[in-house]
């Protein structure tokens, strides 16, 4: 009698429409060209490349565009076809692209920082060039003239730029790790807060105006979800991966962040679930389940004649515990907790199933991401990567 053939459960994964190769060094920025099957990129090797799908099915450039520096980021309005670039010598230019994308038209040059410009936007409602630069400043210029209308210092490097239209505030993440916030007018700033919440340098910002929430990605691999809007100061941490977050993007359509990194992952968190603050460690001289001391409490370990042992903390409670109370591990994917975890005995117990369910998919790019595009009309994602290449990916299957 031949064996019954179980049916194998349909894996849900990204589809990988397109490699777009020939970039003689990494891509530093690329996006998805709206409405055309095209990408626009800017690279470590001077170039600025648009490709076109060809009759073949391959990306071939309609532009090559040698520019006098190393091109380390750039902006995209597809309503005025209007591409602003940043370059290593701290000069940011801009052109038009042609209605068929096989012409590239210069506009004007922005002498805006005294070194390599790390972040550019162009706010097409208040005619605004936005930059960041490697000389800690944040420079914001008038499009129509091309005049210089205010800067401010940023207190390290700053590495993640986003602007909120209707409140005017603009969100710089740096690579100490904090994150400010500054009120824009027209020729002056106001510095409304900053706030830290990562151990690493801040490497990734997203902002989402409908939500009025913050995303920032770091190199302690974590991403942190800020409250703004709400105004009660809740930060939401998400572990999911195992190197520097390195690129975000944020599906608003559906709640879904988009998170990728240095380990080659993509992660798509479910962003429409009630998530809980992760709890402050709390500080004890003993475990607070046993009472052991721990190893610097001296006269403890006299008095008991007991060994110190080394303190721990449960992730879930935020307790100090020593190993033999914390054994377990535990996801908890509601606190942002995908991988498993430190949790005392007593949490472990705690958990149910259904609090352990999984709040976010993981996906191999199999390269090292540096920048991402999310196109959400297509529900395409492009990634772009230290081996020089640009990828994408058919989204649908896993955003929606």
């Amino acid at each position: 009698m031949a064996a019954e053939i179980q049916p194998q459960p349909l894996t849900r994964k990204p589809i990988l429409l397109q490699r777009v190769e020939g970039s003689q060094e990494v891509v530093n920025m690329a996006v998805i060209v709206p409405k055309e099957e095209g990408v626009i990129s800017v690279s470590e090797d001077r170039t600025v490349r648009v490709w076109l799908k060809r009759d073949s099915g391959q990306y071939w450039p309609s532009i090559y565009h040698a520019m006098p520096s190393p091109c380390s980021c750039m902006s995209f309005n597809p309503e005025t076809r209007r591409l602003s670039i940043g370059l290593d010598n701290g000069t940011i230019s801009e052109f038009i692209l042609s209605e068929d994308y096989n012409k590239m038209t210069p506009v004007k040059n922005y002498p805006a920082h005294q070194s390599r410009v790390t972040m550019v936007l162009f706010v097409l409602e208040l005619e605004w060039v936005l930059s960041t630069g490697q000389d800690k400043q944040f420079a914001w210029h008038c499009s129509e003239s091309g005049q210089r209308l205010g800067c401010y210092r940023t207190s390290a490097v700053a590495s993640g730029l986003q602007f909120d239209v209707e409140t005017r505030h603009v969100f710089i993440g740096d690579h100490s790790g904090q994150v400010t916030i500054l009120k824009l007018e027209q020729e002056n700033c106001t510095l409304l807060t900053s706030f830290r919440g990562h151990t690493g340098g801040v490497t990734a910002l997203c902002w989402d105006p409908v939500q009025r929430v913050l995303f920032s990605g770091s190199s302690d691999h974590s991403v942190i979800m800020w409250d703004i809007g709400g105004r009660k100061g809740t930060a939401i941490e998400l572990q999911g991966h195992n190197d520097k977050v390195r690129a975000l993007s944020y599906a608003q359509h559906t709640r879904q962040l988009i998170s990728c990194g240095g380990d080659g992952g993509i992660v798509v968190w479910n962003m429409d679930v009630e998530r809980q603050e992760t709890p402050e460690w709390l500080d004890s001289d003993s475990c607070q389940k046993c009472d052991q001391p721990f190893f610097w409490n001296f006269k403890q370990m006299w008095d008991s004649k007991k060994i110190g042992l080394r303190q721990h903390h449960c992730r879930k409670c935020g307790k100090a515990v020593c190993g033999k109370c914390s054994s377990k591990r535990s996801s908890i994917p509601l606190m942002g907790f995908e991988f498993e975890v430190r949790v005392c005995d007593s949490c472990h117990e705690a958990i149910t199933d259904e609090e352990r369910a999984p709040t976010a998919t993981f996906h191999d790019s199999k390269h090292n991401i540096v920048h991402v595009h999310f196109d959400a009309t297509r529900g395409w994602l492009l990634t772009a990567g230290t081996d020089k290449v640009i990828k994408l990916w058919d989204m649908t299957p896993v955003v929606s």
